[in-house]
């Protein structure tokens, strides 16, 4: 079966990751793929509150879910870590689980491929641990790594900014997600459509619709394929199979 691991990150918080995750995962469901969901780290739930992976898992209908670590307080996971007096999180504390859950078999029935997404917390640079960024875990991964942004005024530094730091990692970026693409476009958003790619050198995967979270899971997963190109399980296939990191600085 083809495979590929690939990190979700964002420009920024609140800028739709969970929902785009979701829709990736319902794309791909629809194609006929096993998918999974991973979050490394959760903060601000309690114990018994579903997560963002869970969420992601209940609109998209995909089975193998991962959390790793949660923490209570709504902050970066470095302070959430620190406010409450937890250790912080180191590298092996979040690969190794999820080295283990990525090599465990899928499910039983035959596939033409498995796409296991891998959500981080915040933006690129957000600190999952001391000195510890979702780029250390992309590159321990081995994973490319997509970008969410918003659609609106100001995404267009926002985005080459976390496009750049990705490929300063040495990291393969496999393109843009608009995570909340609104109902009637300003003419700034519909100009992003096109600045968006040509600025950053990476593609625009697909727009999640403005309050696509909103929607039954049924609905969601009948019109998440929509929102995507249809080259983007192939080429996230061939971005994951040159994703490893050649001569990366971190």
């Amino acid at each position: 079966m083809t495979g590929a691991a690939v990190v979700v990150t964002g420009t920024g918080t609140d800028v739709g990751k969970t929902v785009a995750t979701a829709a990736l995962a319902a794309a791909a469901r629809a194609a006929g793929w096993d998918v999974g969901i991973c979050k490394p780290i959760q903060t601000g739930v309690g114990p018994d509150e579903p997560g963002d992976a869970h969420e992601a898992a209940r609109l998209s209908g995909a089975r193998r879910v991962l959390e790793v670590r949660r923490l209570p307080d709504p902050l970066a996971p470095e302070t959430a870590a620190r406010v409450t007096g937890a250790p912080q999180s180191t590298l092996a504390d979040l690969v190794e689980p999820i080295r283990g859950w990525l090599a465990a078999p899928a499910g039983a029935a035959p596939a033409p491929g498995r796409l296991d997404l891998v959500e981080g917390a915040g933006g690129v640079l957000v600190r999952l641990g001391t000195d510890l960024t979702v780029l250390d875990l992309a590159t321990a991964l081995d994973a490319p790594v997509i970008v969410v942004a918003r659609a609106g005024l100001g995404t267009l530094s926002d985005t080459e900014l976390a496009v750049r730091a990705i490929e300063s990692a040495g990291l393969r970026c496999a393109g843009i997600v608009l995570g909340s693409w609104p109902y009637d476009p300003s003419l700034a958003e519909r100009c992003n459509l096109e600045d968006l790619p040509r600025l950053t050198g990476v593609p625009l995967l697909g727009r999640v619709p403005s309050g696509a979270g909103g929607l039954s899971p049924a609905e969601f997963t009948g019109r998440a394929p929509g929102w995507f190109g249809s080259d983007l399980l192939p080429g996230l296939i061939r971005t994951a199979h040159h994703a490893a990191p050649t001569g990366a600085s971190r």
